[in-house]
């Protein structure tokens, strides 16, 4: 079974931009949902100890939609609060380097991501992603679609577009949240973890692994 990651940092963490209120109904209640929808979902297929990120590309080559949503969806949450820090951080070392190359600066990657989030129609990721081919790309995903699908990406960052993610602080304001997210939330050393996976130098982030099911005692 699939367990509801902690957070790594207190509710009240992630404020002004993301507030507690927001953040407690977004972890407990959203993603609390998606978790245990795919352990429902996998429970009479026995697959519940298969990596989740398996579950998901299994389920995309079946076209099995209601497992794919809510597996995806689970990680992309997973990924999401990992990839926040409570603390305002700023690219490093080769991280910085491709940035530059990539997008000129912090400030052109800033505005090439806040950009494609904005203008993405319905819910969604905006992702800043490493490709195999070179350098960084800005993309954005429907729905519970991530990188996974993407041969070659090896994803660094990536925000919320759901409304339920941003609508109780920041209203209809897309642009306005991105902007408030992008200077204070993103988790650079993270970023630069996973930057170092797609060069080779380490292994990336895989969810956690799920734990085996409790057993079921019958009755004497």
């Amino acid at each position: 079974m699939f367990a509801l990651p902690d957070l790594p940092y207190a509710y009240g963490a992630l404020e002004p931009v993301i507030s507690e209120r927001t953040l407690r109904l977004h972890h407990d209640k959203h993603h609390g949902a998606y978790v245990n929808a795919l352990n429902t979902l996998l429970e009479p297929t026995g697959d519940s100890s298969t990596a989740l990120e398996d579950v998901i590309l299994e389920a995309s080559r079946a076209t099995d939609r209601k497992l794919f949503n809510n597996a995806a969806q689970a990680l992309n949450h997973s990924f999401f609060w990992i990839a926040m820090s409570a603390g305002r951080e700023l690219p490093s070392g080769t991280l910085a380097v491709a940035i530059d190359a990539a997008f000129g600066g912090l400030a052109g990657l800033k505005t090439a991501f806040i950009a494609e989030g904005a203008a993405h129609f319905g819910s969604g990721w905006v992702w800043l992603a490493a490709d195999q081919i070179g350098g960084l790309r800005v993309l954005a995903t429907h729905d519970a679609n991530d990188t996974l699908s993407h041969a070659g990406l090896t994803p660094l960052l990536v925000c919320d577009l759901w409304e339920h993610a941003y609508y109780l602080d920041h209203q209809n304001d897309r642009k306005g949240y991105l902007d408030a997210w992008f200077d204070v939330l993103p988790s650079w050393e993270f970023a630069s973890a996973q930057y170092a996976a797609a060069e080779g130098r380490s292994a990336p982030w895989r969810h956690p692994a799920p734990t085996p099911a409790p057993l079921q005692h019958k009755a004497a």
